[in-house]
This record gives C-alpha cells, structure tokens and sequence, in this order.
C-alpha cells in the first residue's frame, strides 16, 4: 500500500507512453497512440474528443480495466489495479449495471459494503434525494427508468467518496433538466473531498462546466491535440455559461476539435 493509501490524500494521475491496440495482425486497431499525460490532484479533467475516438479506452486504462498495449499508469505510487483493490477508485458508466435484485437504497449502499465501510443510511439518503429519487428508495431497476437507473449508478459511484472517480458519459442518459441539475450540484460532493477525478464527455459546455482543465482528442487514434486550463470560479452556476469568457472557453474547446478533425482528414496516413 502506497503512501497515498495511508494518508487518504486524493492522488494525481500519471500515464508514460500510455498505448492501446486491440487485435494483431491485419485486424488490429490502434484506439490510443503512445501518450504522456499527468493529471492533477484534487483536480477535475474533462476529455473530449469525436465518438469513438478511444477516450473511453483511456479512462479504462486509468481505471486498469484495460491492460495497456504498452506504457505505465500510476495513481499516485500505486497501479491502477492496487487502487482497486483496497476501493480507492470508483467508476461511472454510460451503462447502469445495477444489480436487478437490490433497491435504489440496496443498490447504493452496496458500494459501501464492497469498499469495506461501514454502514451510512443518512449520506444514502442524502444522495438519493441529491439525484432527485426521493420516493424511489425501494424500488428495484426495472421499475425505473433508464435515466433514473443512471442517477442510482452516479450516487452509488459517490457514496464511499473514492479518492479517484472516473466517470463515463455518465449523465448521457438523463434528460436535459435532470442533467443540468446532476452538473451544477453533484460536483460539490466530489470537490469538497479534494476528489481526483476524470470525467469523459461529449459535451462541451458540460466539460467548461465541471473542470479545471479540458484535454481533446483527435479522431481514432487517441492522441493529444489540445489542453485547455478553465479558470473559471467555483461554484459554477448556469448563469456563468452566458458570459463571455464560458463562450470563449467553448469555442476554444469546439475549435480544437475540428481542427483535430480536419488535420487527420487530411493526413493520407489516417485513411489506411
């Protein structure tokens, strides 16, 4: 257990020449170019990029879900895998997958039980009627909707307040309302903890919205092609999505991703 594990202190991220190639032969597809990417401690990352570029393959390399091609993930000084281990990371994905025969409350509480903590019905309580699922607490999955079922995933990812929380489109399958609510009031959970966390999204205002910092990627493969700081205050509220300096920030994050676009259209490399 490393010193990270010992002290409690949210750990920063490290990849060195991280790669990832799925097949062999005439049939392998490289998702994620060799990268170099460090993400702070305590801090929120947003990655972009076109769909299916493979920015969700790196959060799976980080979450050590994926074994890398070649190259090295670190969080703090352990493996992803040892982080795992002792429950120090937690992951949201575009997918529930709770489990059918537990409550929104069984389903929540669970992660409690898994990351060895003790029993907490008040902050289950507190983030079921966070998400917006009062009334619900003993309903299983399949009397909820798709878009709730993803708020029980996002509180059940919370509840043990991981050290590193990695979240997949996780609000992708929410309505438009719920989701601008879960973006201006979930990210308080997570930051006053001092949480490392790295968030995929398609959304551009979304990524402006959460983080300190929007990385973009190029089309399949995975690479680099900008890193944005937001230095934007916090709490952030939706007022702030009107001023200049959100749209600037916007139009920044919305250029570099056509321009990646257009550079690896016009690469005659990319099309073989």
């Amino acid at each position: 257990m490393g010193p990270d594990a010992r002290s409690g202190t949210p750990p920063p991220v490290r990849c060195r020449g991280l790669a990832k190639t799925f097949g062999s032969g005439a049939e392998a597809v490289e998702a994620v170019e060799p990268l170099d990417l460090d993400l702070a401690a305590g801090e929120t990352t947003a990655l972009v990029g076109p769909s299916g570029c493979g920015k969700s393959t790196v959060l799976r390399l980080i979450a050590g879900l994926e074994e890398p091609s070649s190259g090295d993930v670190r969080i703090g000084s352990e493996t992803p895998l040892e982080v795992r281990r002792r429950a120090g990371l937690a992951m949201a994905f575009q997918d529930a997958a709770l489990l059918p025969w537990r409550t929104v409350r069984g389903n929540i509480a669970l992660a409690l039980k898994l990351a060895r903590q003790p029993a907490d019905p008040v902050s289950v309580d507190r983030l079921i009627a966070l998400v917006g699922l009062e009334g619900f607490e003993d309903r299983r999955p399949a009397e909820l909707s798709g878009g709730m079922r993803q708020r029980v995933a996002i509180a059940r990812c919370l509840v043990a307040e991981p050290e590193l929380l990695l979240l997949d489109e996780p609000f992708g399958a929410v309505d438009e309302l719920t989701r601008m609510r879960l973006n201006l009031e979930l990210p308080a959970l997570w930051e006053k903890r001092g949480t490392t966390t790295v968030l995929v999204t398609h959304s551009v205002n979304e990524a402006i919205l959460l983080s300190e910092r929007v990385i973009v990627f190029s089309p399949r493969p995975a690479r680099i092609v900008a890193d944005t700081p937001v230095t934007l205050p916090r709490p952030r509220s939706r007022a702030l999505m009107a001023l200049p300096e959100f749209r600037e920030l916007a139009d920044q994050v919305t250029s570099a991703l056509w321009l990646g676009a257009r550079q690896e259209a016009s690469d005659p490399l990319a099309a073989e």
